[in-house]
């Protein structure tokens, strides 16, 4: 039977590596895997998902309007699917978490999904909210904070270096605008207001 996985973390724990390191483990063995990328994250050109280490591989974009059932159907009907793989996954909507559901369980394609927990105030995003409490599978990628505690939280940064506490849930960015904390020093900057170091 098809599962859903939910793979976890803050920034920079290397989901998009596990990502590409899991798509190549189904080709090497001579299956067929469909990586699906949000249309709006274009950092490091559009449908594209690429490692901080450096290695990267060609995805099909989404947003958040698109059918994600459909569009399995459809690349079934084309060729075999051994696997559905999903780079930020946070950014998936309710509906689209529900139909990554029916995919597992209705078309028999097993799908890992990668993504954050929660954004840059503390907050769950739908897409891993559902994730959450949908998946037949959670398992959580480790990022470690400055003081070498486990990250489980994230900040947000603005061009001075300071921490942003309001703003839009979504705003693409990498290590110049994120730093990952563990949950005691995402306390003391984002609600105390201590600088990072």
């Amino acid at each position: 039977m098809a599962k859903l996985f939910f793979y976890y973390s803050s920034m920079n724990a290397g989901k998009s590596t596990s990502l590409l390191q899991s798509s190549y483990n189904y080709i090497e063995r001579g299956m067929h895997t469909m990586i699906l990328t949000p249309a709006f994250d274009d950092r490091y050109g559009k449908g594209k998902v690429t490692s901080r280490i450096g290695i990267d591989a060609n995805a099909r974009t989404f947003r958040a309007e698109d059918d994600l059932h459909d569009l399995v159907a459809r690349r079934l009907d084309e060729a075999p699917l051994h696997c559905v793989l999903i780079d930020e996954a946070q950014f998936l909507t309710r509906e689209q978490v529900l139909q990554l559901c029916q995919i597992c369980d209705g078309l028999g394609v097993p799908v890992l999904a990668y993504g954050l927990r929660t954004d840059f105030q503390g907050e769950p995003f739908e897409g891993s909210k559902y994730l959450l409490a949908w998946s037949d599978n959670l398992n959580e990628i480790k990022a470690i904070c400055y003081c070498g505690r486990k990250a489980t939280m994230v900040v947000r940064l603005d061009g001075d270096g300071n921490v942003v506490t309001a703003g839009s849930q979504v705003e693409i960015g990498g290590n110049d605008r994120y730093v990952s904390l563990c949950r005691r020093h995402f306390h003391e900057h984002f609600y105390e207001g201590k600088p990072l170091k």
